[in-house]
């Protein structure tokens, strides 16, 4: 049960450490851009449109594996009882 525990939190850490690295990445970019690129709210623009849709796919890809190892450690829990 200890290496099914440290294997979960194993891959939790590598989870969190992507969805880190993902977030600062953005924020980088972001920090970059001019005030103007950086209003997602102003006339629709495929740099815009390339930006929410890359923040959007970096937040499922996050839940999809946030979700995946907390089931894992559910499933790994509910076999110790």
């Amino acid at each position: 049960m200890a290496d099914a525990t440290t294997a979960a939190k194993q891959r939790i850490d590598r989870a969190l450490a992507a969805l880190e690295r993902r977030v600062m990445d953005i924020k980088a970019r972001s920090a970059a851009a001019t005030v103007a690129e950086d209003d997602l709210f102003a006339a629709h623009d495929p740099a815009a449109a390339t930006r929410i849709a890359e923040l959007e796919a970096a937040g499922r890809e996050a839940s999809d594996a946030l979700s995946r190892a907390a089931d894992e450690l559910r499933h790994m829990l509910s076999g110790a009882d």
